[in-house]
């Protein structure tokens, strides 16, 4: 079993004992120490909203949580199965305190994890983050007296969230509408289900193919969007001639798209493609993390913009973003941030606006895909036992590698002359994520392959 603390929540494998998995002890603890955090922060609000993905621990987490917060007294907007992105959008909606969404993201269906957020329906920063941690340390909780008790109300935030993606101005509805597309989703038996065929419908998509549609939480493969994980949509996008296809993840703020062809565009590439539509409608600089493809770069700088790269973490690309007034960023992992609608990777974002490019472009996402720089990058990992220093380890690969660019704001990112590599300690599982990008995968493989050989024999 398997609980892990960090500055963004708690997240583990449910069950086990007390402090070893992720069981209602903990999850109550964790969720006081938020509420205390937040009333601290903001005395007199006493709102916070609670949303879920459907994974099958996701309603015994959800009463633990929602409970908690009514003994804490706080008044708790209960908006169920829900998007990570719509939950964010609900605490901007209801003025609330905060939000805690329920959800482990891309892990496996037997992880669950609380994410936490601020007033302004974003992850909490560094330094509220280990507020809450030494929070729950110390247990040091005051609960409500009998009258005082929060109360719990019930609300579908999805139409927010579809009329403000709606309403973005480069959102072309209308474009989408006329091109009469065929477009298939596979939504993992999570709220994606839930969410996409509504948004497709809103912005006009003719004819809808819903792959694992049903919000079950039993999630047909490994949830994260990874082309191994893809076969399944790739060959109905082509039996079925869709015009495109997209893949989320269960919470619904990574994309993944597919070509009409069934070839995957490229997970790194949902960044890319969206920041150069919205960089040719608005002038401005661009964001993301050091794991990111450097296709978004080259992209910001056609435009005339700047690209800046930031450590990995959402909280860190919005920091960086709000710093350089970046008008589009995110991450590789298929997460868009567009600050427009709101400071939140969102998959339903991502969706209107790369539809909008097509539809404006008239160009199938194959076509529009060999329009950019093409770079390939291979994600591997360290699986870490106890006995690993992992500080050591990456002080280590700083020695190694001294003689190239190396570059520790986050972990250590090494960059060669035709390519690099970014080695990090993952804050949601035990292992060193080992990305590397080059020319051809063929490189990139080897450059990750040269790297990790070298951590495993110093």
């Amino acid at each position: 079993m398997s609980l892990v603390k960090s500055i963004s929540g708690i997240r583990g494998t449910i069950g086990g004992r007390a402090g070893e998995g992720l069981n209602p002890l903990d999850i109550a603890r964790f969720t006081a120490a938020y509420a205390t955090q937040r009333r601290q922060q903001l005395p007199d609000n006493r709102t916070l909203v609670v949303g879920r993905d459907a994974r099958i621990s996701g309603e015994m987490a959800d009463l633990v949580v929602s409970g908690t917060l009514l003994g804490m007294g706080y008044d708790v907007i209960n908006i169920g199965l829900a998007t990570t992105p719509t939950t964010e959008l609900a605490v901007i909606q209801a003025r609330a305190a905060g939000g805690i969404i329920l959800t482990a993201s891309h892990n496996p269906a037997q992880w669950n994890a609380l994410k936490l957020l601020n007033e302004h329906g974003e992850f909490l920063n560094d330094k509220e983050g280990k507020e809450v941690l030494s929070i729950a340390e110390k247990e040091d909780f005051v609960f409500a007296e009998a009258e005082a008790l929060g109360r719990l109300t019930r609300h579908d935030a999805l139409p927010y969230h579809i009329e403000r993606v709606l309403s973005l101005p480069l959102v072309n509805k209308e474009a989408i509408a006329s091109c009469e597309l065929t477009v298939a989703v596979d939504c993992i038996n999570s709220v994606g289900g839930i969410a996409l065929p509504p948004l497709l419908k809103a912005l006009g998509v003719k004819n809808i193919i819903l792959l694992n549609g049903e919000p079950t939480g039993r999630f047909a493969h490994n949830p994260e969007p990874l082309p191994k994980h893809l076969t399944d949509i790739s060959a109905l996008v082509r039996e079925k001639k869709a015009d495109a296809g997209f893949v989320v993840d269960p919470d619904v703020d990574r994309l993944a798209i597919i070509c009409e062809d069934g070839s995957m565009f490229g997970e790194e590439y949902t960044l890319v493609s969206v920041a150069d539509y919205v960089l040719e409608h608005t002038a401005g600089n661009t964001v993301s993390n050091l794991s990111s493809t450097r296709a978004l770069a080259d992209i910001t700088r056609r435009h005339g913009g700047e690209y800046t790269a930031s450590a990995v973490g959402e909280v860190n690309v919005t920091t960086e973003m709000k710093r350089t007034g970046a008008v589009i960023g995110g991450e590789g992992n298929g997460g868009v941030i567009y600050p427009a609608c709101h400071y939140g990777r969102d998959a339903l974002v991502g969706i209107a606006l790369f539809l909008s490019l097509m539809a404006e472009k008239k160009m199938r996402p194959s076509e529009l895909r060999r329009t950019y720089p093409d770079y390939c990058i291979s994600k591997n990992r360290i699986d870490l036992t106890p006995d690993m220093d992992v500080d050591r380890i990456l002080e280590d690969v700083k020695t190694m590698y001294r003689h190239e660019r190396v570059n520790d704001t986050d972990g250590v990112k090494i960059d060669f002359a035709e390519g690099w590599v970014h080695l990090r300690k993952s804050n949601t599982e035990p292992i060193i994520r080992v990305y590397s990008e080059a020319a051809t995968m063929q490189e990139a493989d080897a450059l990750a392959q040269q790297v990790m050989h070298a951590v495993q024999n110093h």
